[in-house]
C-alpha cells in the first residue's frame, strides 16, 4: 500500500491516542538493518531513536536465534524448559549475587507492575516514593506513580510521595553544589518523615537508574546508596528501573545502577525494552528474602509467555552478541566521542545550554538564555524536524519541557554516525542564532536576530554530504541547499511569531555556506 493509504487506515483503525513519530508528516518504514531505517522509497534514515533494539536492527544473530526456536517449539512458560534456566543464570552472573531471583515477563510495564506487588508483599506496606518526572509504564499501577503521567489524569495517589528530581543542571541543587547526591538524597529522607508524619510507611523508592523521560538525566554520585540507607531504615526495599538503561548502554558497566558504585544495590531490579532487541521480553530479578515472602501469599504467579522458549532464545542471542562484538566497549568509545563533539558544539553555541550523558545515553539540552537556562522548546522541535526532513537522522525530545535532544541508538552507533550527527547539529545551529531570549506571560520575545552570510572559500569543504558507510550506502543524498534550509526556517519562525528577524546580510546574494 502506498504511504496515504496506510495512514489512512490506521487513522481509522488505530485509537488516536498511539501516536505515531512525526505524526503531522510521518514516516513509514518497511525494513531496516543495524543502525539505519529505510522507508518506502529505499530513503535511508539513521537511526538515533531506537534504545528498544539495543544491538542493531534485524541482526542476523538475533533472527536465526528466533527462527531455529520458532521452528522447534514454543510453548506455555509452566511447561519444563532449558531456555527459561539457562538464560536466568546468565543474568544472575551479570547482576550482584543477590539479585539471584527471576520472574520473567513481557514488557517494562509488566516488569514494573510486578515489581510493585513483589514490594508491597514484602514490606506489608503501600506507600511509594517516586522521583519528579518519572515514567514507569503504562498500567494503571504504574500510572499511578508516574508523574509524567498521572499530572495530565487523575492525579496524585495519597500513597504516592514524589520526591525532587535529581537534575544538577536546572534542579533545585546544581552542578555548584558541593555534595550534589547528598543534598538530594536528603531530600527523600524529609519526605520520609513527612510520610510518618502522617501514620503512613514506606513501601519502596522506585526509580530508573537514569531518568530518561526526566530529560536524560545522570544521578549525582552517592545519589541511590544514601537513598537506599534512608529506605531501608524505613522499611522499605529500593526498586532500579533499568528498562531502558540497562544491558551495557552505559558502556564501563552491565547495568546503570552500578554507576553509583560497588556499594550500591538494588532490591528489586526491572529489566526490558533492550532485552529481546525488539522482542517482546522482560525481567523482574530480585532477592530470595523478596522472592520467599512473594510465595508465601498463597497464590500462585505465572505468565503465559514469559520467559517461552523463544524469548529466551532471543535473549540468549542477544547477550552472546554484546560480548561477541563487544558492543559494551563501542557505546564507551562512541559514546564518549559524540559527548565531546556536542560538547564542543556548546563553546560555539549559545542555545546549546548541556551536554550530559554516559556511553550511548546522551542528551544534548537547548535553551534561550544560558545564565537563565530557559528551556527552548521550540527550536528543540524545529531540530528535530529538519534533521528528519533534510539530513535523514531520527531523533526525538524529552525533559519536562522537551527541551532535551536525546540520544539513545542501538550500540552499533559508529565514529562516523556520531561525526555525521555533531556536523548537521552544527549546521543548523549556524542557522538558528538565538540571541537576549527573555519570555512573557503569552508567547515568546526576542531581540533582533542577525543571520550573517559569507561568501564561502573556494578550498572550503562542502558540508551537508553524507560520508561513505559500510552498509547500504545512500546514493540519492543531496549537498546542502542553505538558501532553501534558510528560507524554511525564517518561514517557520516568522509563522510562529518566535522572533523578528533583522536581514542584514554581508552579501546580498545568499551562498552556499554559512559563517562559522
Amino acid at each position: 500500500m502506498c504511504d496515504k493509504e496506510t495512514l489512512a487506515m490506521r487513522k481509522r483503525l488505530i485509537g488516536q491516542s498511539c501516536r505515531l513519530f512525526y505524526s503531522d508528516d510521518p514516516v513509514k518504514i518497511v525494513r531496516a538493518r543495524g543502525q539505519y531505517l529505510f522507508d518506502e522509497n529505499n530513503q535511508r534514515y539513521l537511526d538515533c531513536i531506537s534504545n528498544v533494539h539495543h544491538v542493531g536492527h534485524c541482526h542476523p544473530k538475533i533472527t536465526e536465534a528466533a527462527a531455529a526456536q520458532m521452528d522447534l517449539l514454543n510453548t506455555n512458560s509452566r511447561f519444563l524448559h532449558d531456555n527459561i534456566v539457562l538464560y536466568a543464570d546468565r543474568l544472575a552472573a551479570s547482576l550482584p549475587e543477590k539479585l539471584c531471583v527471576f520472574y520473567f515477563v513481557n514488557s517494562g510495564s509488566e516488569a514494573n507492575d510486578l515489581a510493585l506487588r513483589l514490594a508491597q508483599q514484602f514490606t506489608q506496606h503501600q506507600d511509594v516514593i517516586v522521583v519528579d518526572h518519572a515514567y514507569h509504564g503504562h498500567l494503571m499501577s504504574l500510572i499511578d506513580i508516574s508523574p509524567y503521567k498521572f499530572r495530565k489524569l487523575a492525579g496524585q495517589k495519597e500513597w504516592v510521595h514524589v520526591a525532587p528530581l535529581p537534575d544538577t543542571y536546572r534542579g533545585i541543587y546544581r552542578e555548584t553544589h558541593p555534595n550534589p547526591g547528598q543534598a538530594y538524597a536528603d531530600t527523600v529522607k524529609d519526605l520520609i518523615e513527612d510520610v510518618h508524619k502522617k501514620g503512613r510507611k514506606i513501601c519502596a523508592f522506585f526509580a530508573e537508574s537514569l531518568p530518561s523521560v526526566g530529560g536524560q538525566i545522570i544521578l549525582p554520585q552517592g545519589y541511590s546508596a544514601k537513598v537506599a540507607e534512608y529506605v531501608h531504615s524505613a522499611g522499605g526495599v529500593y526498586v532500579a528501573d533499568e528498562v531502558q538503561t540497562g544491558f551495557g548502554r552505559v558502556g564501563s558497566h552491565f547495568w546503570a545502577f552500578q554507576l553509583q558504585g560497588e556499594d550500591f544495590c538494588p532490591d528489586i531490579v526491572t529489566l526490558g525494552k533492550p532485552m529481546g532487541n525488539g522482542h517482546p521480553l522482560a525481567c523482574v530479578a530480585t532477592t530470595k528474602e523478596i522472592a520467599d515472602a512473594f510465595t508465601a501469599n498463597g497464590v500462585e504467579y505465572f505468565n503465559t509467555f514469559g520467559g517461552n522458549p523463544v524469548s529466551c532464545a532471543i535473549g540468549l542471542a542477544v547477550l552472546d552478541v554484546i560480548k561477541e562484538e563487544d558492543l559494551r566497549g563501542n557505546a564507551m568509545t562512541v559514546g564518549a566521542h559524540l559527548k565531546d563533539l556536542l560538547t564542543k558544539l556548546q563553546t560555539r553555541h549559545q542555545m546549546i545550554g548541556d551536554v550530559r550523558g554516559v556511553g550511548l545515553f546522551v542528551g544534548l539540552e537547548l535553551v534561550k538564555d544560558r545564565e537563565q537556562r530557559t528551556p527552548a522548546t521550540e527550536c528543540a522541535a524545529l531540530v528535530v524536524k529538519r534533521l528528519k526532513e533534510e539530513d535523514r537522522i531520527f531523533v526525538s525530545t524529552d525533559g519536562p519541557w522537551e527541551s532535551v535532544l536525546k540520544f539513545k541508538p542501538p550500540l552499533c552507533f559508529s565514529m562516523e554516525d556520531a561525526e555525521l550527527v555533531a556536523q548537521f547539529l552544527d549546521t543548523f545551529t549556524k542557522i538558528l542564532k538565538y540571541r537576549s531570549f527573555t519570555s512573557s506571560g503569552v508567547g515568546i520575545n526576542t531581540q533582533p536576530v542577525i543571520l550573517q552570510v559569507v561568501k564561502p572559500s573556494p578550498t572550503a569543504p562542502q558540508r551537508g554530504i553524507r560520508r561513505n558507510v559500510n552498509i547500504n550506502q545512500d546514493k540519492t543524498s543531496k549537498p546542502f541547499n542553505s538558501t532553501k534550509h534558510l528560507t524554511l526556517t525564517l518561514q517557520i519562525i516568522t509563522k510562529r511569531s518566535m522572533c523578528n528577524i533583522n536581514q542584514k546580510f554581508i552579501s546580498t546574494n545568499l551562498p552556499k555556506t554559512l559563517e562559522k
